[in-house]
């Protein structure tokens, strides 16, 4: 084949090299393609670490919601759950809180007005008032320990049982290491420590709770529970006072003389 001068040049063909890097005109936006590339290279268990769903094991038949893992991320952004878990001055002021609003608001006006009546002592509607509000507490920090500690041992157990549609077919699942491993490393360094804060603070209240029912007594002088602790009927007590519903000779005799013929106890002593 022959070129004459003056003619158009052949066309030129350019061999296109695989893998090679995509050309970038000045009008490319570098942005976008480095948050392309960031995305593709992402890895799988970034949902897991950041999000609050945990995908589903690989070939495990246990329900998504009796998972130990989703039952302890439920547990632990659920009310009042979620207090033992966070700050322990934040914890201990919400069951302040808590225990002072129910003393104020309940436990104060039935002691007012149900048991003590309104001519009692001004301390001891205080006390009365207090013991409700630490009881209630109690009883809450027992429900959140009761919660944490089933969490806990899911999460610890090798096996986990769970029902498929109903409590009538339950099965259990053997945990594979990977799973085991992650659940343990979980309940020893997040529900454990948790579970040591709930059973402090149900000693010590359990302590305030005694301590209370026992100065209220004090301040009561036996009058009511009195005679319980120490063994002694006020029937026989030296200054003849008649408690209703209680038969004794001295106060029969206060009220109807002429039906006993003899001298009364008191009066055979010398």
């Amino acid at each position: 084949m022959y070129i004459l001068p003056g003619s158009a040049s052949p066309p030129t063909f350019l061999l296109s090299v695989p893998n090679s890097r995509p050309l970038i005109s000045p009008f490319t936006n570098t942005r976008l393609l480095h948050l392309r590339n960031s995305v593709s290279r992402m890895p799988l268990s970034f949902s897991f670490r950041k999000g609050s769903n945990v995908p589903p094991e690989t070939g495990c038949p246990v329900p998504p919601e009796q998972l130990p893992i989703n039952e302890y991320q439920t547990l632990s952004a659920s009310f009042p759950f979620s207090w033992a878990a966070g700050d322990i001055v934040e914890f201990c002021s919400r069951l302040v809180a808590t225990g002072a609003s129910f003393a104020l608001f309940i436990g104060l006006p039935v002691a007012w007005f149900g048991t003590v009546g309104v001519e009692s002592d001004p301390l001891k509607l205080s006390l009365c008032a207090v013991s409700s509000g630490i009881l209630f507490v109690t009883i809450a920090v027992l429900r959140m320990y009761l919660g944490w500690a089933y969490v806990g041992n899911r999460l610890l157990s090798a096996t986990v049982e769970y029902e498929e549609t109903g409590w009538y077919d339950g099965q259990i699942w053997v945990k594979t290491a990977q799973v085991l491993a992650r659940d343990r490393l979980l309940g020893s360094y997040t529900v454990k420590p948790v579970l040591n804060r709930l059973k402090y603070t149900l000693v010590s209240l359990a302590a305030s709770l005694f301590v209370s029912i026992v100065v209220l007594i004090n301040i009561d002088g036996g009058e009511l529970l009195g005679p319980f602790f120490t063994g002694k009927s006020a029937a026989n007590d030296g200054g003849g006072r008649v408690i209703p519903g209680v038969y004794s000779d001295e106060s029969a005799r206060s009220f109807e003389p002429d039906a006993f013929c003899g001298p009364g106890e008191h009066d055979l002593l010398p």
